[in-house]
C-alpha cells in the first residue's frame, strides 16, 4: 500500500447525492392487487448534496437522528452503495469501483450486524478474514495478538461465538475487521447495546488504534459520550444534508452559548426562590439545574452562593443531544421557508 500524503485530504466529498425509487400503495387487498399491474413510485432522497474533507488520521463524528442518511453515506464512501450522482474518494480511491488496494485500506463496522460465524470461535474468523486480505502468518499472528491485548480478551476468541456476551462479541468483530490493517475506518454505532463499562473500553481501544497506526475515523454513534470522548470534529446531517462542520465547543457555542449551573443544597430551596437567578431546567428540593447568559455567568453564580445554602456547586454547557436538537429544529425551519426548488432560506 502506497504511503498517504498526511498534508492530502484522505476523504474528500462533493455534491453526494443518493435517491432512491420506492413503491408506495394504500394498504388493503384491492390497493394489493392493483398494484400487481400498476405501480406508483416515489423518489427518495437519503442524502442530499454533501460535501465534506477529511484529513489523514483525523477522528471526525458523523452525528443525525434515525434516517438522516449517516449510514448510507459511509456505505457509499466504503464502495457497498453506488451514489446516484456527486462524487468521493477515499486515500485517492473511488470506492465504487471497489479496487482491491482499497477494499485492503478500509473497513466498515455496523454495530447491528456482525461478520463472526455463530458456531464457531471468533479465532477461525480472523482466520478466514486472514486468507480473504492474504495477510503474512508472521504479521496476522502480531496483529492479533495487539488487538486481543489491547481489548483483553485472552482465550475469549477460542470460545464458540454464540457462547459470548454481547460486549465480548462487539470486541471481536472489531479484532476481526482489523486484521488486514485498514488505514480508513467506518465505525456505525459500535457502541450501541453495550453497558457503559464497555462503551468506555471500546472507546478507548478506538483512540489507542488511531493513535498507533494514525488512521482517519469515521464514526456514527447516538451515544453522545462516544462522541465527546473520540471526535474533537463532528458532521452533522439531516433528512440527507449536512447541517454543520466544525468542533463540538463552536457548535455549543452557536447553538446553546448559555451555561447550566448545578446546584446542590443542604437544606430544602423552593422553586421560587430560584427564579430570579435565571431560567430553572430541572428541580428538587435539595438539587436544581440553572441556566443562565454566559456573560451574567460569574455575576449570578456570585448571587447563588451568597444567599443560597449551596453544598455543592457546577458549571456545564448544554448537554449536547439538547444542543443538536436545537440545531436541527433550526434548520429545518430554514429549510420551509425557503423558495421553491432553491433549498436556501429565504432572504
Amino acid at each position: 500500500m502506497p504511503p498517504r500524503d498526511r498534508a492530502a485530504p484522505d476523504i474528500v466529498v462533493e455534491k453526494l447525492r443518493k435517491e432512491y425509487r420506492v413503491a408506495k400503495r394504500e394498504p388493503g387487498f384491492a390497493a394489493a392487487f392493483r398494484a400487481l399491474f400498476r405501480r406508483r413510485y416515489e423518489t427518495v432522497v437519503a442524502v442530499d448534496d454533501i460535501s465534506f474533507e477529511i484529513a489523514a488520521g483525523e477522528r471526525v463524528g458523523f452525528l443525525g437522528p434515525n434516517g438522516a442518511g449517516k449510514t448510507t453515506t459511509l456505505k457509499m464512501l466504503a464502495g457497498l452503495l453506488h451514489p446516484t450522482s456527486g462524487t468521493c474518494t477515499v486515500s485517492g480511491f473511488t470506492p465504487r469501483e471497489r479496487e482491491v488496494r482499497f477494499l485492503e485500506s478500509v473497513t466498515l463496522v455496523l454495530g447491528q450486524k456482525q461478520q463472526l460465524l455463530w458456531d464457531l470461535p471468533p479465532v477461525d474468523t480472523f482466520e478466514l478474514n486472514r486468507a480473504i486480505y492474504q495477510v503474512p502468518q508472521k504479521d496476522f499472528e502480531a496483529r492479533v495478538s495487539e488487538l486481543t491485548t489491547l481489548l483483553d480478551l485472552g482465550d475469549l476468541v477460542k470460545k464458540p461465538t454464540r457462547e459470548l456476551s454481547l460486549g465480548e462479541r462487539m470486541k471481536c468483530e472489531l479484532v476481526a475487521s482489523l486484521i488486514h490493517a485498514p488505514r480508513v475506518l467506518f465505525l456505525d454505532e459500535p457502541t450501541i447495546g453495550l453497558d457503559v463499562t464497555m462503551q468506555a473500553t471500546v472507546r478507548e481501544f478506538v483512540r489507542t488504534y488511531n493513535e498507533r497506526h494514525a488512521a482517519t475515523l469515521v464514526l456514527t454513534s447516538h451515544y453522545m459520550d462516544d462522541v465527546l470522548a473520540l471526535c474533537p470534529r463532528i458532521l452533522v446531517i439531516d433528512k440527507g444534508a449536512l447541517s454543520y462542520d466544525g468542533s463540538v465547543e463552536e457548535l455549543v457555542q452557536k447553538v446553546r452559548p448559555d451555561k447550566r449551573i448545578t446546584a446542590r443544597f443542604a437544606t430544602n430551596v423552593e422553586r421560587v426562590d430560584l427564579e430570579r437567578f435565571g431560567t430553572i431546567v430541572t428541580h428538587e428540593p435539595t438539587r436544581a439545574v440553572v441556566s443562565v447568559p454566559q456573560d451574567e455567568l460569574a455575576s449570578r453564580a456570585q448571587a447563588m452562593l451568597a444567599s443560597l445554602p449551596i453544598r455543592d456547586f457546577e458549571v456545564v454547557s448544554a448537554p449536547l443531544e439538547e444542543v443538536l436538537a436545537e440545531l436541527f429544529a433550526r434548520t429545518r425551519a430554514a429549510r420551509s421557508s425557503a423558495p421553491a426548488g432553491t433549498g436556501e432560506p429565504a432572504p
